[in-house]
């Protein structure tokens, strides 16, 4: 072991727990490195924690804004132009808006307007009842705007109008109301006393006459009492379908229940008819027996007498004796 010169003095290395000797301030500012801004951390905060440092981020974010000179303090707002299919759309919204304001304007103007009011009223269809009294009954609808008027508000005013059963209106500008009128149709006569009423399908009287042949409507037995009951309907709605020819031949009609009735000719010949199903080929069969020919009389037989009585309650069998 080699020992040591007392003339060489040794000085210990320094260690960490000896703190460095400080160096000037000039090489100390050369070694330093530059100072690095700090990027702040995109880690979300908890919402306690945002609220309380909302102050002071707002602080600190002005504080950056007068640091940083380049940065630009507002944002630019760009416009965007309309699409073409928006700019279509309002446009046609803007005309279906026009026509329907124009279209509103007309119809008030039409349905208010003193130039459409009615002046005159035409009727067709009536020969029971006079045009003076259909007139009349009118009365109130004239110089009311003509869209104003309705064809139930001319119903109600021809009501009392027995002999008028429905009425349909036309209206033909600028003021003219055409009406077309119904009329209930007597189908038979009823005697009261010394008088005959004439009555239609429903039992509604239509007049009266003191001659029954001037009436040409055969008649019904049993009066007014009959009429509503189930007989009476079943005879008029036989006689409502009957050809006219064969109901200027007949003289009266009576019936002992809706499935019997009976109608007697003028010259005494009687027609079982039965119910009131099969009207039509009912009909066609008794025309073809009443207009048919007389029968042939065979030789050495006399003649036969005519038939009498014509049983067309089974129209496909009809019965002659």
């Amino acid at each position: 072991m080699r020992s040591t010169s007392t003339k060489v003095s040794v000085e210990p290395l320094p260690s960490e727990a000896q703190p460095a000797k400080e160096k000037p301030a000039a090489a100390a500012a050369r070694e330093s490195p530059k100072k690095v801004p700090r990027i702040p951390s995109m880690r979300r905060r908890p919402e306690s924690a945002s609220r309380n440092t909302a102050d002071s981020d707002t602080t600190g974010q002005v504080n950056a804004g007068d640091e940083n000179d380049g940065v630009e303090q507002g944002a630019k707002v760009l416009a965007f132009p309309v699409s073409s299919y928006k700019r279509r759309r309002r446009n046609i919204l803007l005309a279906v808006a026009g026509i329907v304001a124009t279209l509103a304007l007309v119809m008030g103007v039409a349905i208010f307007s003193p130039v459409l009011a009615v002046q005159k009223v035409v009727f067709e269809g009536n020969k029971l009842v006079g045009a003076d009294v259909l007139q009349k009954a009118v009365a109130p609808i004239l110089s009311k705007p003509l869209p104003q008027v309705t064809e139930r508000e001319v119903q109600d005013l021809l009501a009392p109008v027995i002999q008028v059963k429905s009425a349909r209106i036309e209206a033909r500008p600028p003021s003219t109301l055409l009406v077309h009128i119904v009329e209930r149709v007597p189908v038979a006569v009823i005697q009261v006393d010394d008088t005959y009423l004439l009555v239609d399908q429903d039992g509604v009287e239509l007049g009266s006459t003191p001659d029954l042949e001037a009436a040409a409507l055969p008649l019904i037995d049993g009066g007014k009492a009959a009429i509503g009951q189930d007989t009476f309907r079943a005879i008029t709605a036989v006689l409502a379908n009957l050809p006219q020819p064969i109901v200027a031949q007949l003289a009266n009609a009576s019936a002992k229940s809706p499935d019997a009735v009976e109608l007697k000719l003028t010259d005494g010949r009687t027609v079982i008819w039965g119910n009131a199903s099969d009207m039509e080929l009912k009909a066609e069969v008794l025309t073809a027996l009443l207009t048919a020919p007389p029968p042939t009389p065979e030789p050495g037989k006399p003649l036969p007498a005519p038939a009498q009585v014509f049983d067309v309650s089974a129209p496909r069998h009809p019965v002659t004796r």
